[in-house]
């Protein structure tokens, strides 16, 4: 493992990275590494900050530092390896023995990783281990390059040029491992099947390994499903054309398609602490020669989990991440959502970024304007991310009650404003 600074020079300069929920900036002295600096700002449906949420800068960094020590600690793995084992688990399920063999090298050495630790922003010592008396919104993380794919133009029609990935090395991989454990109404995969004829459905389906698609089920053992990372907007693409573009061998993106699955049980076990239940997940992984590493952030950006409840004999699925906020937007502002997707029906016509079409759509008023968040409903989900944060600095507590009361106050929210039977009709059975 190579040596990092145990405290670094916090007078970064400017950012190299503006993104929607996170800056990024050179380490001074340090061009391998890279502070990440988590806002509280929030994005939905890609069309970059429109809202905050009180404490989910730290609440984010938070979560990330303590997933990624999970990662790293082969005892964590061990625990883990023992929930998988036995009769009709994943590891009697895998005929093919690569998931064990790569869990069997996590249980000696845990799994390779980009992140080095939080750090505290007044002094800005690193802790590879354990947290600051505050928590920061700022980590350390190894820097791997980001390649963006080559857009091709012909007869008015475009395409990517992933040709570059194959001929270098210590970069991300350009894709987005979508690891689903269960399937919400808000999965891409459900909207995708709907849309599709009876004879494309079978077809689908075997595509995915699985012999129907209903909402609210879990899958067993769960489906990765990959996307394109670095084109416009993320496109939904078959296990065949993933491992096309990669720019790895056969061999090194089946062990990654194993990483993000057992990444997926990491995190469940993570949640399971506080009474959560994972649905799906967004992995990224960077290749550094033949060793594949988790890499970016993971966070509640990057994850679908509820609290399951019932209420009057029916089963609410309260969403403890950004699909809440999606949701929210879904119900409250639907003339907002619709102007979305047109926008992007438009720009997947041109290559064009959906968000230069939408915001010029919007200034001749043909689109409607981006909402107001209720100030009600960011508190609550300010209470998340406080409970999040309360789990992150102490792990043995039991949050159960403190999500459920938190569950029933969204939930309230929804009977309150007349929408209770939208809401209903994405979270519940």
């Amino acid at each position: 493992m190579s040596v990092f600074p145990k405290k670094i020079n916090l007078k970064t300069g400017r950012p190299l990275y503006l993104g929607s929920v996170q800056k990024l900036y050179n380490v001074p002295g340090h061009s391998d590494l890279i502070i990440s600096e988590t806002s509280s700002g929030g994005s939905v449906f890609d069309v970059g900050t429109i809202f905050n949420i009180e404490g989910s800068d730290t609440g984010r960094a938070g979560f990330r530092h303590l997933v990624f020590q999970e990662l790293q600690n082969p005892k964590s793995w061990k625990r883990l390896a023992e929930g998988l084992s036995g009769k009709g688990k994943l590891l009697q399920k895998d005929k093919s023995g690569l998931i064990n063999k790569v869990l069997s090298g996590f249980t000696k050495s845990g799994a390779p990783t980009h992140h080095l630790g939080m750090v505290e922003r007044r002094t800005g010592k690193v802790y590879a281990k354990g947290f600051p008396g505050t928590l920061s919104n700022l980590t350390l993380i190894k820097k791997y390059t980001v390649e963006k794919p080559v857009l091709k133009k012909f007869m008015g029609r475009h395409f990517y040029d992933y040709e570059k990935y194959h001929h270098i090395d210590r970069n991300v991989i350009p894709l987005e491992y979508i690891v689903r454990l269960g399937i919400t109404t808000g999965s891409s995969i459900l909207r995708k099947y709907d849309r599709l004829g009876d004879a494309d459905k079978k077809a689908y389906l075997n595509e995915l390994g699985v012999s129907s698609l209903s909402p609210w089920t879990r899958f067993d053992p769960p489906i990765v499903d990959l996307t394109t990372k670095y084109e416009p907007e993320d496109r939904n693409i078959s296990r065949q054309e993933a491992a096309m573009i990669s720019g790895v061998d056969g061999d090194t993106f089946s062990k990654s398609l194993a990483m993000a699955m057992l990444g997926a049980y990491m995190l469940q076990q993570i949640f399971d602490g506080m009474g959560l239940s994972l649905w799906d997940l967004k992995w990224e992984i960077a290749r550094d020669g033949k060793k594949l590493l988790f890499v970016d952030t993971i966070d509640t950006d990057s994850v679908r989990v509820t609290f399951n409840m019932k209420r009057k004999d029916r089963s609410y699925f309260v969403h403890f991440n950004k699909q809440a906020m999606r949701d929210y937007y879904k119900i409250m502002h639907s003339d907002w959502i619709d102007a979305v997707n047109e926008a992007k029906k438009i720009a997947a016509q041109s290559g064009r970024p959906f968000t230069d079409v939408l915001k010029e759509g919007q200034a001749k008023k043909k689109f409607a304007g981006t909402p107001v968040v209720d100030n009600v409903f960011l508190d609550i989900q300010t209470e998340k991310f406080l409970m999040i944060q309360s789990y992150v600095l102490d792990s043995k507590q039991d949050l159960k009650r403190e999500a459920r009361r938190i569950a029933n106050r969204e939930l309230d929210y929804y009977i309150t404003s007349g929408k209770i039977r939208e809401y209903e009709k994405l979270n519940s059975r």
